[in-house]
């Protein structure tokens, strides 16, 4: 009985490792290009392979019974075509290379689009390429379908909706096709190792930016550096187009290729925009200041305002442009979020 026990296990333990070479592990995502082997490939009939075997039955079984040779051959030559169906079907999906795309961060609310790029580095083209998220997969119509020609590429976008901030993991995707017949249908699943930032989302109404430190609205102060006009300086990295002092560029040699002067400021007593998360109500819960912060920052660079930023223990000396803004938009979106566990 024991040397029975210990056979058993030891053909478990053969088969795991047989089986875990290519067998995907639950959870694991895919770094790199994959590319769609035989193994990661499944093929079922349809519906209507389905109902086609079954008239290849009622045709053979008439044969026999009436000893036809016509229905024979007919009944065989579908046969034949249905095998050569089947092996099209998947020869239309193998082999194909799957990489990830480039994710932009979004905010609460919208969608994010993922892409993915699916390279046919074969002589064969596909057609009828189908692919969606598995948990959407069941839908009657195909979101994305793709022709790959022979030797190119298709990158296609699969958004998902975002209901709140942090990191948001796309669910499995899977690629099916059921060219050329429709007889078979062949899929395989592709988990990708990549990621959103989903930002929070701005607040509707929000008062205006806290110029001069406090958290109400103070609308009627003055942020540094923009008060008095001093002149016109060579343009520097970070400077808003509408700093641009576009009547000097206007006036300028247009052999200078290249040649930018800003607008140059200089202060008149203002107090500095510090957007202070410790600084705004306590009354008002995590996610509303948090999304009262996102929109000060969007107002502060859509006029132009440098602006420090103090979140916690993280702080932003005063800036503008686009790295310190996806700085602050980041710091906001993963605020209390273990990303080890995002």
């Amino acid at each position: 009985m024991a040397q029975a026990v210990q056979k058993v296990q030891g053909l478990r333990g053969r088969l795991r490792r047989a089986t875990g070479a290519w067998l995907p592990r639950a959870g694991q995502l895919d770094t790199g290009e994959v590319v769609i082997s035989q193994r990661r490939v499944f093929i079922l009939p349809t519906r209507a392979g389905l109902g086609f075997a079954l008239l290849l039955a009622v045709l053979l079984i008439g044969s026999i019974n009436y000893a036809l040779g016509l229905g024979f051959g007919l009944t065989f030559l579908a046969l034949s075509c249905a095998l050569v169906d089947m092996v099209a079907t998947y020869r239309n999906l193998a082999h194909l290379a799957l990489q990830q795309g480039r994710v932009a961060p979004v905010f609460a609310g919208q969608e994010v689009q993922f892409e993915l790029q699916v390279f046919n580095r074969t002589r064969l083209a596909r057609y009828a390429i189908r692919a969606d998220f598995a948990d959407a997969a069941n839908l009657t119509e195909p979101r994305h379908v793709a022709d790959i020609a022979p030797g190119t590429h298709a990158i296609l976008a699969l958004s998902v909706p975002t209901l709140q901030r942090g990191w948001l993991a796309p669910a499995r995707v899977k690629l099916s096709t059921h060219f050329p017949l429709g007889l078979f249908n062949a899929w395989s699943y592709w988990r990708p190792a990549a990621r959103a930032l989903v930002y929070p989302r701005p607040e509707d109404g929000a008062p205006g930016l806290p110029l001069g430190g406090g958290s109400g609205s103070g609308s009627s102060l003055r942020a540094a550096g923009h008060d008095d006009f001093a002149g016109v300086r060579n343009y520097q990295a970070g400077d808003s187009p509408r700093q641009l002092a576009w009547r000097q560029i206007a006036r300028l040699d247009p052999s200078i290729v290249g040649a930018l002067v800003s607008k140059h400021f200089e202060g008149g007593g203002g107090d500095e925009l510090v957007l202070d998360f410790d600084a705004l109500p306590a009354t008002l819960d995590l996610e509303l200041r948090l999304s009262r912060l996102t929109r000060w920052v969007l107002e502060a660079e859509s006029r132009a305002l440098p602006y420090a930023f103090r979140l916690g223990a993280l702080r932003f000396d005063a800036a503008l442009g686009a790295a310190h803004q996806a700085a602050c938009l980041r710091a906001l979106a993963l605020h209390g979020i273990d990303e080890g566990l995002a």
